[in-house]
Order: C-alpha cells, then structure tokens, then sequence
C-alpha cells in the first residue's frame, strides 16, 4: 500500500508532499488497485486530514498541472456547495457580473446535494462547458464569461474515480465540494468561494491561505449558505483581512431563504432567464447583483462595492445580463441531452 494511504488510514504524522506524489505517479501507472483507492477517498471522505497534510496533498496536485499565463482582470467563481438550498444563485451572479463588463470563468460541478448543480443547469440552458483551456479562453474573449469543464480538475483524480467504478466519485462529494475550488487549474488573477457553514470554514480559510497564485476570496455568512445573502450579516475572508457585509449595508435587507429556493428542475431554465431579466423577485435581484459586486471587486474591475452593486443592478434592468445568455446559448448551444 502506498505510503500515503497508509499515512492516512494511520491518522498520523503529517504526510509529506514526497509521499503525495509517489501515490499520483502510481495511480497514473495504473498500480493502485480499487480497494486501495476506496480506502484512500472513504479516509478522505470521512475527515479531512491535517492542514500540513492538505497543503501538501493541493501543492502536489498543483505542480503536475502546465504552466499557463494568468489572465488578467479575470475572476473564478464557485462554491463548496453543502447549505441551505437555494437557486443557482453563483451562476447568475457569474453572468451578471460579465455583463457588467467583469471577465468571469465559472468553474462547478453536478449536483452532490441539490437537485441541480451548475453544470446540470447549464446542460438544460443550452450552453456547452468548454473541453480545453484553449476553448474556454476563446469563449472568455467572445463573450467575457466561460465556462469551464471537467478538465481543469486534475486527472489523476479521474483516474481514481475509474478504479473505484461503479461507486464512482459522488458517494466522496463532500471531500470534492470542499477541496474542488482549490483543485481547478485555472490562471485566473482571483478567486471568490463560498463556503456553507458544513464544510470547515477555518480550516477551509487557512489553506486558502498557503494558495500563491491567485487571490481567493473566500465568503461565509449567519444562515450558512454558500453565496452572499443581502438579508444576513455576510463576511468577506480575503488575504488582506475579512471584510464584513451588514445586512442591508449594499442592498435592501428584506426577505429570506424562502425567496431563494429552488424550483423543479425541468422549470429551472425559465426561472434563470428570469433572474437575469430581473423577474423573478426583488430578493432575487439583490442577492444575485450583491454576489455580482463580489467578483466585479475581487477582479480589480470596480473598487468599490457599492460601485459595483450598482453597475450590477444596471445589467440587469438594461437587459445586458439577460442578452448575455441569449448570446451564449445561441453561440455554444449543446445537444439536448434525456433526462429522467
């Protein structure tokens, strides 16, 4: 058994990167058989290891992805998932924010507790993730948001998922949810998380921490979830220090989850169009433009946040964030695909 599995089935000294990339090059070898590799993600899966052993295990994983140019002026947006249900509100945020002129690079993953994740929701709107990092930088100059695809997570990971067949990676979605945001390789200048109260925010905020090539922002609030909400106190958790949002500091601070939640999943494409158009609520609108002002300030584009809250409220009732979409999926349209 290779040394860091039995490191963490030991529950011991922290494992040193060596060990992390002994074990990837014999995954990639093809010489770690399923019952090592269920081992390896059930421990996982189960508890986090220690933060040495984290940033050891993300640095080793790091270095063995090509070195790209960073893209300027440009912003990843995804969360841990785990919280209170809500609608793809990071989505949304992530297209208003491009039509307020952000560059934007969404990164997600299928659902592990919701009905739709991300990347279910773009299927059903028509617009296809991009494949290759070539791809998602032509996508990025057309329309100034993309979409990345599974291939900016590090395959290695993939080749785990295969050998542990038919179990597959989502019975270990808690592991991936909480670690996927600091796994994708994008050369994005900025990074904005958020983090639901399941996942271990502190430990979450000081590996964030030990990342260097990238500012991640890292958003946490009282009721949990894992994106900004205008009707709870929200902070901020960025390399500089927390920045604290107030309730009603930016925007109104009226409403609840309730106005949030998620509809059936063959109604989502209709109610997204009409977040981006503005009508699906005014809870809706501010919590979607107050997510949209996080990665318009997180990207250098606006400094200010009320300035950004309110170029975000202008895509929207200018129609800009709705005839972004329009655009994309005309332009990037993808097959239709069955779904039960």
């Amino acid at each position: 058994m290779p040394d860091a599995v039995t490191a963490l089935l030991d529950r011991g000294a922290p494992i040193p990167v060596e060990h992390w990339r002994a074990l990837w090059d014999t995954v990639e070898a093809g010489g770690l058989d399923g019952p090592h590799s269920s081992a390896l993600l059930a421990s996982l899966a189960t508890e986090l290891p220690g933060d040495e052993t984290l940033a050891a295990l993300l640095g080793s994983l790091r270095e063995r992805r090509p070195a790209e140019p960073t893209w300027p002026d440009t912003v990843n947006v995804v969360g841990t998932g785990g919280g209170p249900k809500t609608f793809n509100v990071s989505t949304a945020s992530a297209f208003v924010a491009a039509a307020a002129g952000v560059r934007v690079v969404k990164t997600g993953s299928r659902a592990y507790t919701s009905s739709l994740g991300s990347v279910d929701l773009l299927e059903r709107l028509g617009v296809r993730p991009s494949a290759t990092p070539a791809r998602t930088e032509q996508t990025l100059e057309r329309f100034g948001i993309a979409f990345a695809g599974g291939y900016v997570y590090p395959p290695v990971l993939a080749r785990l998922a295969r050998s542990v067949m038919p179990m597959g990676m989502k019975s270990f979605g808690r592991f991936l949810n909480a670690l996927g945001p600091f796994m994708a390789a994008l050369p994005v200048a900025a990074q904005v998380t958020g983090v639901s109260a399941k996942m271990p925010q502190e430990r979450l905020r000081r590996l964030a921490a030990t990342v260097t090539d990238r500012r991640i922002w890292l958003c946490t609030n009282g009721l949990g979830a894992d994106e900004l909400l205008p009707f709870t106190d929200n902070t901020v958790h960025t390399p500089d220090g927390p920045v604290e949002l107030a309730r009603g500091s930016l925007v109104g601070g009226d409403g609840s989850l309730d106005d949030l939640a998620p509809v059936a999943p063959q109604d989502a494409p209709a109610h997204f169009a009409a977040v981006l158009a503005g009508r699906a609520g005014p809870v809706a609108l501010r919590t979607v433009c107050l997510n949209a002002a996080a990665l318009a300030v997180a990207a250098g584009t606006e400094p200010d946040w009320a300035g950004a809250v309110a170029r975000a409220e202008d895509a929207v009732h200018s129609g800009a964030a709705a005839n972004l979409l329009n655009q994309m999926r005309a332009g990037l349209r993808t097959p239709a695909v069955a779904h039960a």
